[in-house]
């Protein structure tokens, strides 16, 4: 259950789509060498904690443990802290590195084929992570056009931007249930440039490479035909 290079927003995908509550996995920190980040599931909401690593001990707030088995012991039994609904968070299920595919939510394979250029049907039911992708996008504004850099973040039927990759609160979620359409757009002086289109905004898009774009493009249309796929059983079941 450590996830070594995992990022803040990533673990929170993981653990909300496919955890439970008391789901918990080890990361390393992004502020320091010597720092960890123990992120834990409570309802609804993932908490993010620092553990030290002093070379011969773990260090969590005023505790002091000889091992990471004498820590999650320890939290097993004792609760870590409330979360905003009041519910305790203790150490209860720990999240592999390997997870099996979840058979009620989106095919973890996908995102893992956009990055090997390899088909669905050619890899194998485990994979590390969800079908969730992140990165950094340049996004043009709505009213002065001008261009910013923003971190995006894709989660279920959800793309969130934010100021950068360390902001906690997003700019704007944007529901892809609203999305009517994602495409290559070459209106642009920029290159690599896509656009999503809502029915009463288009946004404009660049990533730093073609190849980065085309990533992005894909497991978006993957997204809006899961969607609209959902939408016509659903329609189907009402008729009948």
């Amino acid at each position: 259950w450590y996830h070594d290079n995992l990022t803040r927003h990533a673990a929170e995908a993981l653990l909300l789509s496919n955890g439970q509550d008391g789901s918990y996995l080890l990361r390393k920190s992004n502020e320091r060498e010597d720092l960890y980040s123990l992120s834990v599931r409570g309802k609804d909401s993932v908490k993010h904690f620092h553990v030290e690593h002093t070379g011969t001990s773990l260090k969590f707030g005023f505790n002091e443990f000889s091992s990471l088995k004498e820590l999650v012991m320890h939290f097993a039994n004792q609760p870590l802290i409330g979360s905003e609904t009041g519910t305790l968070i203790v150490l209860k299920h720990p999240y592999p590195r390997q997870v099996e595919e979840p058979s009620i939510y989106e095919s973890v394979r996908v995102h893992t084929a956009m990055q090997t250029g390899r088909t669905e049907s050619d890899l194998v039911p485990n994979a590390p992570s969800l079908g969730t992708k992140e990165g950094y996008l340049i996004k043009q504004g709505k009213i002065v056009k001008n261009w910013k850099t923003r971190w995006f973040t894709l989660h279920r039927n959800e793309l969130k931007y934010f100021k950068d990759q360390t902001a906690t609160e997003p700019i704007r979620a944007l529901d892809l249930t609203e999305c009517s359409a994602v495409q290559f757009d070459y209106s642009q002086e920029r290159v690599n440039c896509f656009c999503l289109v809502f029915p009463l905004r288009t946004y404009y898009l660049c990533a730093k490479t073609g190849i980065e774009a085309d990533e992005w493009i894909k497991i978006l249309r993957w997204k809006l035909s899961k969607i609209r796929k959902q939408l016509e059983e659903r329609n189907a079941t009402l008729s009948s």
